[in-house]
């Protein structure tokens, strides 16, 4: 089968949900006709890979008891699948425009696999932080990959809004089934199966891929960059891991400074070698694309504020509302179900609004269930508390999901779009490091102030939470403006058709 070219579109109206189609001036190609069967199969792995960034939430206590995790040690069940997410993504995408698509989706989806398993016959912390790490480095690789196939497959605007309406819808479910899934496996199984759980469909999914989806990879011949690939990775990774560090350490501490500098000095290095290669990694255009920037500012602001709201909700449930974990996982159903009605207004509304009314009204929504949340105390109920907060948050993220997707991967060339899909996943997953430890780590702060000044545990708790909650709503809000403000309609020429390169 010939290889699949989604062409770059001129950004005259990057509002417009009803554009035409990418590369239909050229006389785009027929479309692959297995193309919704295929993004099923690769949508298998996205649900799942959404669902192990929260399904291990609830798990934790009943993790720690069993392993004996230290408090400290503990975090890293999270943070160690962050930053090999996080750090190595703009790799994956790039080796996945180079080496081939779906061979990277499948070697990815593999590594989950094993790596899941391994998580889930852990007999000791040192393990199941390996095996965590493996699994972020199985998503940086089947991540940008899937994504950028669905690109590929989908070449018609209407077709491609609707794959990654469904795309966004299954990525949001996983991440709220994920809490719902780990009350439930960990109180009537035990914490191993959050990680069984997602062995069968990585399986099912490379076999499929295999199947149904065209390998498709940069025509031409390009220098590979890959030491460049590794300065920007590893620079990622220390900031993340400085930016992490601050939930157990002072802001001001080597423990926090350290990584941060080091990883700001890395960055600056990667730009600069940049600035010098024949090859860059990242074309210039992915950044100064006001639609694309949308995209990439909508996955900042949420990604960041939800992170934290995932958390701190989770801890209050079992913590102040003495939730078991069965409960807790369950009482995260109404936020599963009001997911959806989200995802529907969008889709059927983008025509009349576009992606700039879409994004900054899901936003809105969704600082308004985070702003509820922050006036939760320790005598609030599910119906009168919990509920209309999640039920807000949950309707903000659908509606968001869809049009997020599609404004991120505007204009991206065929040579290009895993490494388009990377950056948008590597803002979702440096961005959700920056809510657990700049939000929680304020929050947590706060909290370890008042004690100091005498204030009941009790009281300096909630009064920790709702600053940080507090905190998440603005940042929401400040992203709800942000994409009123990029995603305006520029001249014509504004933007040129091809872009430029570092």
């Amino acid at each position: 089968m010939s290889e699949i070219i989604v062409q770059r579109d001129s950004e005259a109206d990057p509002d417009s949900a009803a554009a035409p189609p990418d590369g239909a001036a050229a006389g785009a190609a027929a479309p692959d006709p297995r193309r919704w069967k295929a993004l099923g199969a690769l949508a298998l792995v996205q649900f799942v890979i959404f669902l192990d960034a929260t399904i291990v939430n609830v798990a934790l206590p009943s993790i720690r008891r069993d392993l004996g995790f230290s408090e400290g040690g503990l975090a890293w069940v999270v943070n160690g699948y962050l930053l090999a997410a996080g750090g190595l993504l703009l790799l994956g995408g790039r080796l996945s425009d180079l080496l081939g698509r779906r061979r990277m989706f499948s070697l990815g989806a593999a590594l989950f696999a094993v790596a899941s398993l391994t998580a889930a016959l852990a007999q000791n912390p040192a393990m199941l932080i390996a095996s965590r790490f493996a699994q972020g480095t199985g998503e940086a690789l089947a991540a940008p990959a899937a994504m950028s196939m669905v690109a590929l497959l989908f070449t018609d605007e209407k077709e491609r809004a609707k794959a990654f309406g469904i795309w966004g819808g299954l990525a949001g479910l996983g991440a709220a089934a994920g809490v719902l899934l780990s009350g439930v496996l960990t109180d009537l199984l035990s914490w191993h199966w959050v990680f069984f759980i997602g062995i069968p469909p990585c399986v099912a999914s490379v076999l499929l891929v295999f199947r149904l989806v065209p390998e498709s990879r940069v025509p031409e011949s390009r220098r590979r960059s890959l030491g460049s690939a590794l300065l920007l990775t590893a620079g990622l990774v220390a900031v993340i891991d400085g930016l992490l560090g601050a939930t157990d350490h002072a802001w001001t501490s080597a423990a926090v400074l350290g990584p941060v500098a080091a990883g700001v000095v890395a960055l600056a290095v990667f730009l600069a070698v940049q600035a010098r290669s024949a090859a860059p990694l990242i074309p210039l255009g992915f950044f100064t694309s006001r639609t694309r920037a949308t995209g990439y500012a909508a996955q900042l602001f949420m990604a960041t504020a939800t992170a934290a709201m995932f958390f701190l909700i989770v801890l209050y449930m079992q913590d102040t509302l003495h939730y078991s974990p069965l409960r807790s996982g369950l009482s995260w159903l109404p936020f599963t179900v009001a997911f959806m009605p989200g995802l529907v207004f969008s889709t059927k509304t983008m025509p009349k609004l576009g992606y700039r009314g879409e994004l900054a009204i899901g936003l809105a929504v969704i600082a308004a269930g985070m702003f509820l949340f922050s006036r939760l105390g320790p005598d609030s109920s599910f119906l009168t508390g919990l509920l209309p907060a999640m039920a807000l948050a949950a309707f903000g993220s659908g509606v968001v999901a869809p049009a997020m997707q599609v404004v991120a991967l505007h204009g991206v060339s065929d040579a290009d779009a895993g490494l388009g899909s990377g950056v948008l996943t590597t803002v979702q997953q440096v961005s959700q490091a920056l809510g657990l430890s700049a939000i929680v780590a304020i929050g947590f702060s706060h909290q370890r102030s008042l004690l100091k000044a005498g204030i009941s545990a009790a009281s300096a708790n909630t009064q920790g939470r709702q600053l940080a909650l507090e905190i998440a709503t603005v940042v929401l809000l400040v992203g709800s403006v942000a994409c009123l403000a990029l995603l305006r309609k520029p001249a014509p020429a504004a933007e040129s058709a091809e872009p430029s390169t570092i």
